[in-house]
């Protein structure tokens, strides 16, 4: 079980975004995320008149390696660490560490 998912409301704990909150967009692969308005740059794109792409500089973000994202817990209002585990009836849920707080789904 991944301990972020697309959705997931999460704060940059490294790198130059540090302290920045967004939500995830997607997982581009097993370790990294996309987070919206986080890690932007901006990116010299070449006219492709046959995608329809018209060229010049485009801002756009750029994955984070999970271990630099840390998901917001709204009670603390901090970045917490996500720990998983079985309950009775054998489904898996994500829950914070600090205060045992069980996350949606």
């Amino acid at each position: 079980m991944k301990k972020i998912r697309k959705g997931d409301d999460v704060v940059v704990i490294a790198g130059k975004d540090k302290g920045r909150r967004g939500a995830v967009l997607r997982r581009v692969d097993a370790e990294y995320v996309l987070v919206e308005g986080v890690n932007r740059v901006k990116k010299h794109v070449k006219p492709n008149p046959v995608k329809g792409v018209a060229g010049g500089i485009v801002e756009k973000e750029m994955p984070l390696h999970v271990s630099n994202v840390a998901l917001y817990n709204p009670d603390a209002r901090k970045a917490d660490r996500v720990g998983v585990k079985v309950l009775e009836d054998g489904r898996k849920v994500r829950f914070f560490k600090s205060n045992g707080e069980v996350l949606g789904g």
